[in-house]
């Protein structure tokens, strides 16, 4: 009988638990995902508004590429127009909400911070232009395009909430599965959001490389959501824009669901006084391309080089109109910036071979990229001219030098020099400099020299002839029991000379700490599996070449020639005097077929459902690897505004259901357990590394095979790639690593010019570890940017070397949060609160030199 009373409350507690649930109210969200660089026929924008119509309970959010609505006004007036009062809609029951207004709906983990602030900038100005009234109150995304950066981001832009979902299009990848409910998503530097993330509940999608369980808000995935304690469970899926469904859950849709917008539904949870806070690590977001196939290699290093030359020449056109008058260039800049942030766009990164208007995304790149950097040049060029206006009365020639970072650089810098120049050397007021002349391959001349130039400053140096030289010795390159010797003041290098390798990396201003694995001969060779051709291989495997390009003084160069797998390499590898980054370059010759990595061939071909792809695995690809002689190995890894401890134990996954984040944006750090010393290796493009507690640290070089969708991704051309080596001592931000990836990717400017003009600089004093990442007028308006990338400290003093009548702390939507007024006659000082990773924008009203 006691049995029997067991069984039956058992049984009506299971009742009260299905009847709860088939009554409990569960939400989706629907929309569409696209525009006319993906997806958006013409069609489309008139079926929405018709469809809204016909279907007064279906709500839809928006990721349409603001850039469509120019096309879609001028080819159908009428749907734009419906749409139009739709989305102008600012009642509290809206049928249509807009939740991604980047540019190009770019993945966002892969670009710079001013990237990631210009895609949504440029973006809520274009929506704004067709839809005055509009109102961004959610980010959401149908692709993985979230970086842990982005409540900083979102909140300065007026953004309140944001979606860490992306249920029905994971093949890049998806968020770790989080939470309940909702949770506060704490950024890099303190900053917190109200978040919706992918519940612990919300599994990935079986039979499926592409979806996770909250794709269309089944019984099942409500059930789940319901066990797991979730009051008000959200589905989602943002349609291609071009899928002509209409309400995507059509009569699969339970009884209980409603259509809603993002908006309407955070209002249902933002007063939840028990939301759990969470500080989302980069590595939550589980993201993965095609690394190392060469297509995309290019795409990231073009994408790469324009983002450094187009905020090169914000600062220096800045510095030309604040000092000189020059006007600024808003509409080219516009122009630049509207190239590089479609060059931004997820399609070119996921499917750069498919076509769009005649050529693949991947040629699309490549002319965006090149009209940013032309027109970047252009701008740098006439800065440059106005900047050393000055003529000189005897037309001597010199060489004018600009830094446009916010750090006081003393280095040895190039300058090309004229055909018809004889001169060899340089002076400052009348002193001889040391320098170094360097024949390039195509007989033309270089001159290297030291230079000392301030934050965001220039000078002006003379080039004379014969000269004498006031460095007598210096960085060399010398042979010693067959090996070669390379030596500058802070490091010595041994290169074996029968395989290629480090033998010996010894860091003198560290105490003589040498870096190289004990009795491991792998430091800096290639290894890869060419699954064609035998198996693994590596650069060491057959005696290269050895030649020394470059002698010293202040530079020395040596050059490895070599096979792998018989296809021919040269490797680079070059010491500065007094320079802590070792830059080493790479140029590979490919046999034509050639495959590298694991063997994707397999009974039955490619299946895109198969969880297992080759392209995972990157142990298999080709690699640069460096065996370092650290103890309990830890990695510290960079994205935009944030540097990551990493907790993987190690990089390795072949499974669609076991992405790690091993991205490498510009760097990524190896230390011993203690931080006393460690190795970073920067990247000329976002790639992969590898890592793993009997794996050393590597940077993924190539991979030739299939990919996704099951596209090959070959080879066609030699690679070209640069990568840098920095030995230290101390953690990341003790280091400055981040202060040196920015002189590694914004080099001294350097123009040989028949004019001279004192030196300035515009940063009096700044904070080590304060960047600034771009300078731009609107207007008679400069706006400034500063990063805290490296301070552990969050109140700061700045000084420039302006004045103005006026400073607006401003958000990224220019609201002013607070403002110092000056008095005549002083110069801009201030302080500020900008924590590590924050940023603070200012407004110099009337700025003036």
């Amino acid at each position: 009988m006691k049995k029997t009373c067991t069984h039956l409350i058992s049984f009506l507690l299971f009742l009260c638990c299905f009847f709860n649930l088939s009554a409990q109210t569960n939400y989706f969200i629907d929309g569409y995902h696209g525009g006319i660089y993906g997806h958006y026929p013409l069609w489309l924008t008139k079926f929405i508004a018709d469809t809204l119509n016909h279907y007064k309970d279906w709500k839809v959010n928006l990721e349409i590429e603001p850039e469509s609505w120019d096309t879609i006004e001028l080819k159908d007036p009428e749907g734009y127009a419906g749409i139009k009062k739709l989305i102008n809609d600012s009642s509290d029951n809206v049928s249509i909400e807009y939740v991604n207004p980047s540019y190009a709906q770019s993945y966002l983990y892969n670009i710079s911070e001013e990237s990631i602030i210009n895609q949504f900038q440029y973006g809520i100005q274009k929506l704004k232009q067709h839809f005055p009234a509009i109102k961004f109150t959610t980010y959401s995304s149908e692709e993985p395009c979230f970086t842990s950066a982005l409540p900083q981001i979102l909140r300065s832009l007026g953004i309140k909430y944001v979606s860490l979902k992306n249920p029905n299009t994971c093949w890049g990848g998806y968020t770790a599965a989080l939470g309940g409910q909702a949770l506060n998503w704490i950024g890099p530097d303190g900053t917190g959001i109200l978040t919706v993330p992918r519940y612990t509940s919300e599994s990935l999608q079986k039979r499926s490389t592409w979806q996770t369980t909250a794709w269309n808000n089944s019984a099942t995935y409500i059930t789940a959501a319901s066990n797991q304690g979730i009051q008000f469970p959200v589905g989602m899926c943002l349609q291609d824009a071009g899928w002509k469904n209409g309400p995507w859950l059509d009569n699969h849709k339970l009884s209980t669901t409603q259509y809603t917008t993002w908006r309407n539904y955070f209002k249902l949870i933002e007063d939840n006084k028990n939301i759990e806070q969470l500080r989302l690590s980069q590595e939550d977001i589980n993201v993965s391309l095609v690394w190392g196939a060469q297509i995309l290699q290019r795409i990231a290093q073009e994408v790469r080089v324009a983002e450094n030359k187009i905020t090169m020449a914000e600062k220096t056109a800045a510095l030309a109109k604040l000092y000189t008058g020059l006007p600024y260039p808003e509409k080219k800049f516009d122009d630049a910036w509207r190239t590089l942030l479609l060059s931004q766009h997820h399609d070119c990164w996921i499917v750069p071979y498919n076509i769009h208007d005649g050529e693949t995304w991947a040629t699309h790149v490549k002319q965006w990229t090149e009209n940013t950097d032309s027109l970047s040049d252009v701008i740098i060029h006439q800065s440059l001219n106005a900047l050393s206006s000055t003529t000189s009365k005897n037309n001597q020639q010199n060489i004018f030098v600009l830094n446009a970072t916010a750090i006081n650089r003393k280095e040895v810098v190039a300058v090309k020099l004229n055909n018809n120049t004889s001169a060899n050397s340089v002076q400052h007021n009348g002193k001889t400099i040391a320098s170094q002349i360097v024949i390039n391959k195509d007989s033309s001349k270089t001159l290297l020299f030291e230079t000392n130039i301030p934050a965001l400053g220039y000078n002006n140096y003379s080039l004379v002839n014969d000269a004498k030289q006031s460095l007598k010795s210096g960085a060399s390159i010398t042979k010693d029991k067959g090996n070669f010797v390379m030596e500058t003041d802070l490091y010595k290098l041994v290169i074996d000379a029968k395989h290629g390798n480090i033998k010996q990396f010894v860091a003198k201003y560290l105490g003589n700490k040498n870096f190289v694995a004990i009795n491991e001969n792998d430091f800096n060779i290639l290894r890869g599996h060419f699954y064609n051709d035998g198996g693994f291989a590596k650069s060491s495997d057959n005696q290269p070449k050895i030649t020394v390009l470059e002698n010293g003084p202040l530079q020395i160069q040596l050059q490895i020639e070599g096979t792998i797998s018989e296809n021919n390499f040269i490797q680079t590898i070059q010491l500065t005097q007094s320079q802590k980054r070792i830059d080493c370059a790479l140029h590979i010759d490919y046999k034509k077929g050639i495959g590298i990595g694991e063997d994707y061939r397999q009974p039955g071909g490619y299946y895109s459902a198969d969880r297992h792809k080759a392209f995972y695995n990157d142990s298999c690809k080709l690699l640069a690897v460096f065996p370092l002689n650290l103890s309990n190995q830890k990695i510290y890894k960079d994205a935009p505004l944030d540097v990551t401890e990493s907790k993987l134990s190690n990089t390795f996954y072949n499974s669609w259901d076991s992405i790690k984040n091993n991205v490498i944006d510009n760097w990524v750090d190896v230390t011993d357990s203690e931080n006393k010393y460690g190795m970073a290796l920067f990247s000329d493009h976002v790639t992969s590394y590898v890592h793993g507690e009997n794996f050393p640290l590597a940077l993924t070089i190539q991979y030739a095979g299939i990919g996704l969708w099951g596209r090959n991704y070959y080879v066609d051309s030699p690679t070209y790639l640069h990568y840098a080596l920095l030995p230290h001592k101390g953690k990341w931000n003790e280091a400055d690593i981040n202060n040196e990836v920015i002189k590694w990717n914004q080099p001294v400017i350097t123009s040989i010019i028949t004019s001279r003009n004192a030196s300035n600089t515009f940063v009096e004093s700044i904070d080590s570890g304060i960047a600034i990442t771009v300078m731009y007028y609107r207007g008679n308006d400069l706006y400034i940017r500063f990063v805290n990338n490296a301070s552990t400290r969050t109140q700061h003093n700045i000084a420039l070397n302006c004045y103005a009548d006026e400073l607006q702390f401003v958000e990224l939507n220019d609201t002013v949060t607070s403002t110092i007024k000056f008095k005549k006659n002083q110069k801009v000082n201030f302080d500020c609160n900008i924590p590590l990773f924050g940023f603070k924008t200012i407004k110099l009203m009337n700025a003036k030199p």
